[in-house]
């Protein structure tokens, strides 16, 4: 896996790309019931075999890293967050080896997983997800008794449970992966799972501005330059692959001039075209977004015609 950490790259790893959007744990459409899968933009419409295959695990901690063999020791090519539904390529002692919905696969400890018998996790019924950056989830609807059971970050998916919790709307009690139930304020989830707009999706970026940058990172608890704009067009519809290089080269989008780039256009930076390091979004007037541990860690705003960035731009890409 070649690695670059220069200016916050992206994650490299020439690693294949197959939709499998029928695993997808953050899926959007329209509220309150289970979203069905999203059409897979600028894709190949045949069959997929990740899509055919039935998860195996779902992720019963906050965040968890994807290793890249099973060694905490070893390097984090990714991360699952919250809910996640995961297929399982194979074990080994007290690691699962797991392909995630962007068929990305890594090693993640077996105590963060929660084996399935059979059915995904908030798959069906009333489905919410977490609308803000987190969400604690508490043992009781109240927020002084006991400490949360879990924080959980941004796009976390959960089941649920029918009906009224007190006099008001304030609490909603739901089932958790681990098998458990909790309650979480009614304040941060939404039931609204509707794709965003370009104008939209750039609103939702400027959100997770100063968010630490995290190697690896696919959270709202870290991102790095990749998980970043894979999140972003995640809420556009669209599933789109892993890492900086493999997403300038996907079918899924169109080569496009500097000179034409329009709000919600993919840029990539590297030191040559066949050498992709970095990725950003374009947010118009001369700006983009992104995740970066140039100058300060973290999700910012620069200027592309700036140093180092007019430089090192190689390829902008458009969504088709």
């Amino acid at each position: 896996m070649r690695l670059s950490r220069l200016f916050g790259f992206g994650k490299l790893g020439p690693v294949p790309f197959l939709l499998a959007l029928l695993l997808f744990s953050g899926t959007l459409t329209t509220a309150h019931q289970a979203p069905p899968t999203p059409p897979a933009t600028g894709s190949s419409t045949s069959p997929k075999p990740s899509q055919t295959l039935n998860p195996d695990y779902v992720v019963i901690k906050s965040v968890t890293n994807m290793y890249h063999v099973p060694s905490i020791e070893s390097d984090v090519v990714s991360q699952a967050i919250y809910a996640t539904n995961v297929v399982k390529i194979r074990a080994k002692h007290s690691w699962v080896n797991v392909r995630t919905a962007d068929d990305y696969t890594g090693w993640i400890p077996s105590a963060n997983l929660r084996k399935l018998k059979g059915q995904r996790y908030a798959a069906t019924g009333s489905v919410v997800r977490v609308s803000q950056r987190s969400a604690n989830v508490y043992r009781e609807p109240d927020v002084t008794k006991r400490a949360p059971l879990i924080t959980i970050p941004w796009e976390s998916r959960l089941e649920v449970v029918p009906g009224k919790v007190g006099d008001t709307d304030r609490w909603l009690q739901v089932r958790l992966p681990d098998g458990g139930s909790g309650y979480v304020q009614s304040g941060d989830v939404s039931s609204d799972f509707t794709i965003l707009t370009v104008e939209q999706m750039i609103s939702t970026a400027r959100n997770f501005l100063g968010v630490t940058y995290t190697w690896g990172g696919s959270s709202a608890f870290g991102f790095d330059c990749s998980g970043f704009t894979q999140m972003l067009m995640r809420h556009r519809g669209i599933i789109m692959p892993r890492d900086a290089d493999l997403q300038a080269a996907w079918s899924g989008v169109t080569p496009v001039e500097r000179k034409d780039l329009q709000p919600g256009d993919l840029l990539f930076f590297g030191n040559r075209p066949d050498h992709i390091t970095h990725t950003g979004m374009y947010i118009g007037d001369g700006k983009f977004i992104h995740d970066t541990v140039h100058d300060h860690p973290g999700v910012q705003i620069s200027v592309l015609d700036d140093a180092p960035w007019t430089t090192l731009l190689v390829a902008a890409r458009r969504p088709k």
